[in-house]
């Protein structure tokens, strides 16, 4: 029987090139429904017309499928809201929806929507990082014990593996996951002085702000993966490293690491560089078209021509 989920994300700046996408993706998975996204700075340009109601402005994407945009009136680093604004989605704006899915609004969706359903079922959904494992006595999850265990939360290691942040499930019978999240956040932010902080090149550094080691250097997912050591009676459901595309596999949810989104990539000069493509580039790619239409036609034929050109050079050329 089909669930009443809902999906949210989180995006400022030039990440509508990848909030549109992403609708896309879930549109042609078989999502029907509403997505949350919550912005700062102006609507997309492509987001037009829409309909200003209850707090949020309503575009729609397609029969079935809409988003609403949430303005956001914080200073944290985007990436640090997530449980935030999930709680709000949960609390304010979808209190009757069965449970919510957060995706970065660099990640497509490649897999039915019928098999995130079932996912959701098995427990807080969440997708192995590029660094992951580390183990129970890494350096890194001892840090996060240490921090913790002054603030009279104890963290007990589970399995090795370390989530990416990019994407969390949560059924609404698991929002207490989302409030330990949410409630170990604000532990590290009063102590670094605030949740500007990220790892993200050319953001506020949180080891330049703190007196323990690294262990934080990638907030949000640092955080998320303590609240795993410490949530007790919830279940966690890891998808491995091909869920995102960091292995050889299916990639269910291909994630663009790093500054090479795809919307910004030049596929052509970077081939001839030795650089492959990823399954985030010929998936984003595949989805851009439509139903919500971010490129003109040109610059879409643009793009996918460069694609097939990149891939023929990369027959030939490998990075030494």
């Amino acid at each position: 029987m089909s669930k009443r989920l809902a999906i949210c994300t989180l995006f400022e700046g030039g990440y509508h090139y990848g909030v549109g996408p992403l609708v896309n993706s879930l549109y042609s998975s078989g999502f029907r429904g509403v997505i949350w996204a919550g912005y700062r700075g102006a609507l997309p340009f492509w987001a037009q017309p829409v309909a200003e109601t209850g707090g949020y402005a309503e575009f729609h994407v397609a029969e079935g499928c809409s988003i609403r945009f949430v303005p956001l009136d914080t200073t944290a680093h985007l990436t640090n809201y997530k449980p935030d604004f999930m709680l709000r989605v949960f609390e304010t704006y979808a209190p009757d929806c069965e449970g919510l899915l957060y995706l970065d609004p660099d990640i497509i969706v490649s897999d039915s929507w019928r098999s995130f359903e079932e996912w959701i079922d098995c427990g807080v959904a969440v997708c192995e990082d590029v660094n992951s494992p580390f183990a129970a006595q890494h350096p890194r999850r001892v840090g996060w014990r240490r921090f913790y265990d002054k603030h009279g939360i104890r963290l007990q290691p589970k399995e090795p593996f370390y989530a990416n942040g990019g994407f969390v499930g949560v059924r609404r019978e698991d929002v207490a996951f989302l409030e330990l999240w949410k409630r170990l956040q604000d532990c590290l932010w009063e102590a670094i002085g605030g949740a500007e902080y990220s790892g993200f090149v050319g953001d506020k550094n949180v080891t330049s702000q703190s007196d323990f080691p690294s262990c934080f250097d990638k907030t949000d997912q640092d955080v998320l993966n303590a609240a795993i050591e410490a949530v007790n009676e919830i279940p966690v459901s890891f998808g491995n490293k091909q869920a995102m595309g960091f292995e050889t596999g299916k990639a269910i949810l291909p994630h663009a690491l790093g500054p090479d989104k795809p919307w910004k990539k030049s596929y052509l000069r970077d081939a001839l560089c030795g650089s492959g493509l990823r399954a985030v580039d010929k998936e984003y790619w595949l989805h851009a078209g439509g139903p919500i239409r971010v490129f003109t036609p040109r610059q879409l034929r643009g793009k996918r021509m460069a694609l097939k050109v990149a891939a023929v050079l990369g027959r030939f050329i490998r990075r030494g």
